[in-house]
């Protein structure tokens, strides 16, 4: 066992770990940050996305024992709130990519991290970024997660008011056919929906 003092979410942890765990396993059954979602195992789908001092990896193919007293980690929990969504959120909401939700806070967090760097990317940038950081989606295709960052783009860049990510109910009332957000698009945008046991 070893000790660890590092910063997660802005918050100051010191803890004693197994330093062979991963620092998934860390955040999720230590710390309770269960938004980080563990996929593949092997740093191959992104699920486990978390920022490393500014740095996007794969905190599944991380083992405790790198991670340097002092580093800084953000997780989707420390992106938006529910009463306050980050951008990106919010757009995911909007164009219908919280699906099942699995791989949503790994893209988000990615996503983040792309427009930390490039405010301004081209959809074949945010494509090819999502490629090489293997963000792999099984729901929704991927056009609605580039639109979806594009969007945020324009927010963060203040091209677009963020008011015109939110639902806005037909006037006729009606939700067939509409973008209605699922009920559960908040809680898988903020990497909160509890999943089958096996998927955490």
């Amino acid at each position: 066992m070893i000790q660890k003092q590092f910063f997660v979410n802005g918050v100051e942890r010191n803890i004693v770990v197994n330093g062979k765990d991963t620092l998934a396993k860390v955040l999720r059954e230590q710390l309770g940050l269960t938004g980080t979602k563990v996929g593949c195992g092997q740093g191959q789908c992104g699920a486990c996305n978390v920022i490393l001092n500014g740095k996007l990896v794969r905190s599944c193919a991380i083992k405790i024992d790198k991670i340097n007293d002092g580093d800084s980690i953000t997780t989707i929990e420390g992106i938006g709130t529910p009463q306050k969504l980050h951008p990106l959120q919010k757009a995911f909401i909007k164009h219908g990519v919280t699906q099942c939700g699995f791989c949503v806070p790994g893209f988000i967090i990615s996503a983040k991290v792309l427009l930390d760097n490039n405010p301004s990317p081209t959809r074949e940038e945010v494509r090819e970024w999502f490629h090489k950081n293997r963000n792999a989606c099984r729901c929704t295709g991927y056009i609605p997660i580039v639109d979806a960052v594009m969007d945020a783009a324009k927010v963060l860049r203040g091209e677009m008011d963020e008011s015109e990510l939110d639902f806005k109910m037909p006037e006729d009332g009606r939700i067939w056919g509409t973008a209605y957000p699922r009920p559960t698009a908040v809680a898988k945008a903020l990497g909160r929906w509890i999943m089958a046991p096996t998927w955490g």
